[in-house]
């Protein structure tokens, strides 16, 4: 069988509040065909959120004219558990939540050319629709802590909605990874304040890109092959490179040794003919419940 992908984009993202490189800052990871044909692996590391994304679009772009078929990865939550829309009070009548959720973010949060961001404003705004008081959202630093942000844990034993999605649940049992929740906004491991960055640009990239779905929320969590891609460019799916065995190389960085280590992890399984499997769902389907999956969740794209 052919290979369904002809490029593989990883990228570590960063909510940094000022232009940073180098360690917990921006990677983007490119395993790609070079002018003979053979796939080469190359990093870049952009200082900020908009010249990140501005550099993925122009990468996509020029590989979509040449023909490739593009999977694209970004290490942060694409969706919170379900209920979150519905709480938020949002429109998800004719929309789905996962859409309604992302639209709701992209008018509250707005990226400047400097990295600058209201992350944690916009945190406390979310608990107080929510809950009134610090729930779900937590971890902030002292100058961003108010009424309804804590530096503390929130308290999830309320049932108001839960800490983890079905996705971090599952690799935390099946895999014995330790995937944070997407409440949690700072401090170590922490992917929150990326999920509050990023998703507004997960949404501008799908609507701007030509053929572009995003995983699950789009195709569905089911198997991929040719047929189902036939008119797909792109497929914009969550990663999570610390559940792969990565060691980065001499003089290397953690951060850019994932998203190489992701870019050839999805390359290799697709070598294989191994990857299309991998969008669908996991072995334990009858304890999952797919249809918040495909509206709310989403799920990470590894075994």
């Amino acid at each position: 069988m052919a290979r369904l992908f002809d490029a593989y984009i990883m990228v570590d993202w960063s909510a940094a509040t000022k232009p940073v490189t180098g360690v917990n800052s921006i990677w983007v990871g490119v395993m790609a065909r070079d002018a003979r044909l053979k796939f080469q692996f190359t990093a870049a590391n952009p200082s900020t959120r908009v010249k990140a994304i501005e550099l993925i679009k122009g990468l996509i772009a020029k590989l979509n004219r040449r023909g490739d078929r593009v999977l694209l990865g970004f290490d942060f939550s694409f969706g919170y558990p379900a209920g979150t829309a519905k709480a938020l009070g949002l429109e998800t009548e004719s929309q789905p939540a996962w859409r309604a959720m992302m639209a709701f973010l992209a008018s509250k949060l707005k990226d400047k050319e400097d990295n600058n961001n209201a992350r944690y404003a916009i945190a406390a705004g979310m608990n107080y629709k929510i809950s009134g008081g610090p729930f779900p959202f937590w971890g902030a630093p002292a100058r961003d802590q108010v009424k309804t942000l804590s530096g503390k844990k929130s308290d999830f034993t309320t049932g108001l909605l839960p800490e983890y999605r079905q996705t971090e649940m599952y690799l935390r049992e099946h895999l014995k990874a330790k995937p944070k929740s997407a409440w949690q906004l700072a401090y170590t491991g922490s992917v929150g304040s990326q999920s509050l960055t990023g998703l507004p640009h997960i949404l501008a990239l799908r609507d701007s890109l030509p053929g572009a779905k995003l995983w699950p929320f789009e195709t569905g969590l089911n198997v991929l092959d040719e047929e189902a891609l036939s008119e797909v460019q792109t497929v914009i799916a969550e990663i999570y490179p610390s559940a792969l065995e990565i060691k980065a190389k001499e003089g290397e960085i953690l951060d850019e040794a994932q998203v190489r280590g992701a870019a050839m992890y999805y390359h290799d399984l697709d070598t294989r003919s191994a990857l299309g499997g991998l969008f669908g769902p996991p072995p334990e389907l009858d304890s999952l419940n797919i249809a918040q999956l495909e509206d709310e969740e989403g799920w990470i794209l590894v075994k």
